[in-house]
């Protein structure tokens, strides 16, 4: 009888807490989810107006959203702003704007780049080098390049001229660089969405991870004008909630408080670091909502972990890699030390 894998049923996402508690038999109220990239303290929600629950949201309602966000991600005048159920969707909307080419996924990182793309049957190079999307740029040989800055998980972090220089070749024979800064907010001095609005360059935003709010479904493509009519028909009317929107607003015009935040997120992360070598792993890099570690056992790790409780991210590609998101406030990186593997 083969002995189930205890990595399998986690390596595809992190937050699958639901199917952790039933693997190993653990009520889910006892488990510390560390399996994702998401700030354990999240921005506190505003009163949400009953209308916004009742009645379809206004333009007016949307505008005031786009406007926040306009101020949250400092994008230029140029840009133009759509507002998403989330980027995954617009992940999923992107590769159905175009007519089948050829796409490179600059990685390892999140997978479902290159799965959307090639479910709209695009032939899709993943994983590549920056090095390698920039020679088949040059040379015209790539019509899409997915860059995701920093990256996931390791936070590899690209300069942004450089990316700004592999948009205009792409450009230049119609292509795209689609730029997911889903973890920008964290070093915003990467991001692009101030130069933003220049043809082939499309951009992700989200609240997700570094406003805590991965539920509310929120997320933003800043890029030119035609790109933006065409993803605003795709989505069609409606395309946010009313909650959403009344949320999103306050989250992404408090400046003060993502600035707060940046400092919060830099000492959980120095917290961290220092659990994670004291309980034997080797930390490789990340940003400061998650920090990848290594270790030669990290399956038995891994399991352990989550006999204790504690559940992080495993990756089939990297059988050594672990990927730890911040502790929440009032439980530490003291109980990873409890943990000791």
């Amino acid at each position: 009888m083969t002995t189930p894998d205890p990595l399998a049923v986690f390596r595809a996402h992190g937050g699958n807490l639901a199917a952790a508690a039933a693997f190993y038999g653990r009520p889910r109220e006892q488990w510390l989810d560390l399996s994702t990239g998401i700030n354990p303290r999240p921005y506190p929600i505003p009163p949400i107006p009953p209308e916004a629950w009742t009645r379809l949201p206004e333009p007016a309602d949307l505008a005031r959203l786009l406007e926040a966000a306009r101020t949250g991600y400092a994008v230029g005048d140029a840009a133009s702003v759509v507002a998403a159920p989330g980027t995954q969707s617009l992940i999923q909307w992107l590769p159905r704007l175009r007519r089948p080419g050829r796409v490179a996924v600059v990685g390892p990182t999140y997978g479902e780049h290159a799965a959307a793309w090639t479910r709209c049957g695009h032939t899709v190079a993943d994983p590549v080098t920056l090095e390698h999307a920039e020679a088949a740029a040059a040379d015209g040989s790539l019509d899409v390049a997915v860059v995701v800055n920093p990256n996931n998980p390791d936070g590899r972090r690209t300069d942004p001229d450089r990316l700004l220089h592999l948009a205009a070749r792409l450009a230049a024979r119609g292509g795209w660089l689609v730029l997911d800064e889903a973890f920008a907010d964290v070093t915003p001095e990467l991001s692009l969405c101030g130069r933003a609005g220049v043809p082939g360059l499309v951009i992700l935003r989200s609240p997700g991870k570094f406003h805590g709010l991965a539920g509310l479904r929120l997320g933003f493509c800043i890029t030119d004008a035609a790109v933006a009519a065409a993803l605003t028909a795709a989505l069609g009317p409606w395309a946010v909630s009313g909650p959403a929107l009344t949320v999103g607003e306050a989250a992404l015009a408090d400046l003060e408080w993502a600035a707060a935040t940046r400092l919060w997120l830099e000492e959980q992360a120095a917290a961290l670091d220092e659990a994670l070598t004291a309980a034997g792993l080797r930390v490789l890099g990340g940003t400061t909502l998650f920090r990848l570690a290594e270790s030669d056992a990290a399956a038995a790790v891994f399991d352990r972990w989550c006999r204790a409780g504690v559940l992080v991210r495993p990756f089939a590609y990297a059988p050594t890699w672990l990927r730890v998101g911040l502790p929440g406030e009032g439980v530490g990186a003291e109980r990873l030390l409890a943990k000791r593997v």
